[in-house]
């Protein structure tokens, strides 16, 4: 992997490499300022118009797609989402590719690879408890229960968690409410840590984050609640693209895994600029179908950033 980043034009420093998975993660705000200078190269977006019910195609088209324009002697780089776990176990199965169109180490990829899905799991997790507490504790705040909308998080398809009830047992009187579980890819965090231009943003975007109102109709946020700047530490390593490879050896980032029918569905925004920056073509997917992320690629992702970059 280290003659991958050499190739793909990053410096030794810029890298944290994962000798026993052959990845490495990108110091991402090191790459952008030393590269602040240098043209954007194009992104390609891979979409569907008609998406199989198991998902197949896109992945597996774009990764081919890199190694043709490779092979073509054009300078292409990925930028790709990271599985969910969830999907992996169920019908749709991995998502690194398929036949000889496949990006390494496919098996670690699909398995959680770096930790960036547990450590979104565990902010995601964090801002849950720490409302809960907050009620528990005296509700200062005055949250009205029965208006909570933050819920937990897994990476499975765990149908038996989506509706649950609570218990937080007190001696002066237990606190019931409803509750449910999300997986992952579908947290808030997750479309956040994928929209996040910095560590400043991220912190920001998660301090934005709705999780009730109170009993005069006001919202309470992550920041209200001062959960925000842990969320963000815990979250610190999981905002550095990962660097993984073809099997023919072009790197690919693979960064964050939002679904399109809950969130934008495509891979994070500082994966896409750091890639624009090393390479000449970039290519990327917008998750489902052109109705779904590759519109919300255009809405959301490409607006953001202020350019015409498709």
């Amino acid at each position: 992997i280290a003659e991958i980043a050499k190739d793909a034009g990053l410096r030794r420093g810029e890298i944290s490499i994962f000798e026993e998975i052959n990845t490495a993660k990108i110091d991402a705000q090191e790459v952008l300022n030393r590269l602040k200078d240098r043209e954007d190269g194009r992104v390609i977006m891979v979409t569907a118009i008609s998406p199989t019910k198991a998902g197949e195609g896109k992945t597996t088209t774009d990764i081919g797609l890199i190694m043709g324009l490779s092979r073509l002697g054009a300078k292409a780089i990925g930028s790709l989402r990271e599985p969910s776990l969830g999907p992996v176990y169920g019908i749709k199965g991995g998502a690194v590719g398929a036949g000889n169109s496949t990006i390494e180490p496919a098996e670690d990829i699909n398995f959680q690879f770096t930790g960036d899905f547990p450590a979104i799991e565990s902010a995601h997790n964090l801002l849950a408890n720490m409302l809960d507490s907050h009620i528990y504790f005296g509700n200062s705040l005055n949250i009205d229960i029965g208006t909570i909308k933050w819920p937990r998080a897994m990476d499975m398809n765990e149908r038996a968690l989506k509706d649950i009830g609570l218990t937080m047992k007190r001696k002066k009187g237990d606190i019931t409410r409803k509750g449910e579980f999300v997986i992952t890819a579908a947290s808030e965090v997750m479309a956040i840590l994928a929209l996040a231009k910095d560590e400043k943003d991220l912190t920001q975007r998660l301090g934005r984050i709705i999780v009730a109102y109170n009993k005069d109709g006001n919202p309470i946020t992550a920041k209200d609640l001062k959960a925000n700047e842990a969320m963000a530490h815990r979250l610190k390593h999981a905002l550095k693209p990962n660097l993984v490879q073809t099997r023919e050896g072009n790197p690919v980032l693979v960064h964050t895994g939002p679904f399109a029918n809950i969130a934008h569905g495509n891979s994070s925004v500082i994966a896409l600029r750091t890639a624009l920056k090393l390479g000449d073509y970039v290519v990327t997917e917008g998750g489902f179908g052109a109705d779904l992320g590759a519109e919300k690629g255009y809405d959301i992702v490409m607006k953001q950033e202020g350019s015409n970059l498709l």
